[in-house]
């Protein structure tokens, strides 16, 4: 692995404007406002891109690869250093990686879209809860977003493509196929991994996994609300279960109260648990995925842990019944 060092920066350009001053030049670059460069924001994000992707491929997870350096990104660089025991001023070469290829739509892919009624109740008479557009099934598969999508297939209406039409996405290790989830994704065996654990710190809004002394991976969560927060202190995971049906209960929901009024949502990509409910040894409480990825860390949940269905399929692959769990 090598690795490029970027250190001095506004020391160099505070020494620029000084000689400038000294010149009487200021004034031809102090402005703040600079006229957009298509192909220098373009380069940007590209290289943001890599970035993402790389620090994906490693399981510590940027949020959505969209070509933005924003919060998770930094907090996930952060911690791949960390786990890796760099400096903080040393940055991986991503360089070689390439940041888009292209994809050709399926018979499967339309073959999986499908309709969600908006009431529980409907929706508990539903065999699925699959996905309802091309774009949201795309943009889940590439870890990223439908505008990011309609951004890199500019004039391409991504819901009216059909089947052998070919368009641009972020090129990612391991696109998230729902049909070969989770017979591909593999756990080690419960003796191997003995000595890992869960935090879960909801300042961070950063799930950890460690094994020993070494940090092994790191996802952006949702950690509760403020009405139902997560609850802190030590727990063990009671079992990891792909494709969960969720009971739905308004009183849970809104109260923390279980009642006798309630429904059983099938499973499916839309589900509002995703495509994993890995519970604790709390009622009702659980480290699970979603609908709306570009939500996490942004807006709360009910009292439990939300991952994005990608970086829940590669949690389910580190975990065990009997982790400990840390909720801080």
């Amino acid at each position: 692995m090598q690795f490029s060092f970027r250190v001095g920066s506004r020391a160099h350009a505070a020494t620029a404007m000084a000689l400038l001053g000294l010149l009487g030049l200021t004034g031809c670059v102090t402005s703040s406002h600079r006229t957009p460069d298509p192909v220098v924001d373009a380069m940007s994000r590209d290289r943001t891109v890599q970035l993402q992707i790389f620090l994906d491929g490693q399981r510590f997870g940027p949020g959505v690869v969209d070509g933005h350096p924003g919060e998770f990104t930094s907090k996930a660089l952060a911690l791949y250093r960390e786990s890796q025991g760099l400096p903080h001023q040393v940055t991986p070469d991503v360089s070689g990686i390439v940041p888009y290829t292209t994809y050709a739509i399926t018979a499967e892919d339309l073959g999986r879209l499908g309709t969600m009624a908006k009431e529980p109740a409907a929706q508990a008479q539903q065999k699925t809860l699959p996905y309802t557009s091309l774009a949201e099934l795309i943009a889940e598969r590439f870890h990223t977003t439908v505008v990011f999508v309609a951004e890199l297939n500019p004039g391409r209406p991504i819901d009216s493509l059909t089947v052998g039409e070919v368009i641009r996405v972020p090129n990612v290790q391991r696109p998230l196929r729902v049909d070969a989830y989770p017979s591909s994704y593999s756990k080690q065996a419960t003796s191997a991994t003995e000595s890992r654990r869960v935090v879960v710190d909801t300042r961070l809004r950063m799930l950890r996994v460690s094994e020993g002394a070494r940090l092994l991976a790191a996802f952006p969560l949702t950690p509760g609300s403020d009405e139902h927060p997560a609850p802190m202190g030590e727990w063990k995971i009671t079992g990891a279960v792909p494709w969960p049906w969720y009971r739905y209960d308004e009183g849970v929901l809104k109260r923390g109260e279980r009642t006798e009024t309630f429904y059983n949502l099938p499973p499916g990509p839309n589900s509002p648990v995703g495509i994993l409910w890995t519970g604790l040894n709390r009622p009702g409480v659980g480290i699970h995925g979603t609908a709306f990825p570009e939500t996490i860390g942004r807006s709360g949940s009910h009292g439990c842990i939300r991952l994005s269905n990608w970086d829940a399929a590669t949690f389910y692959t580190l975990v065990h019944k009997g982790m400990a769990v840390t909720i801080q």
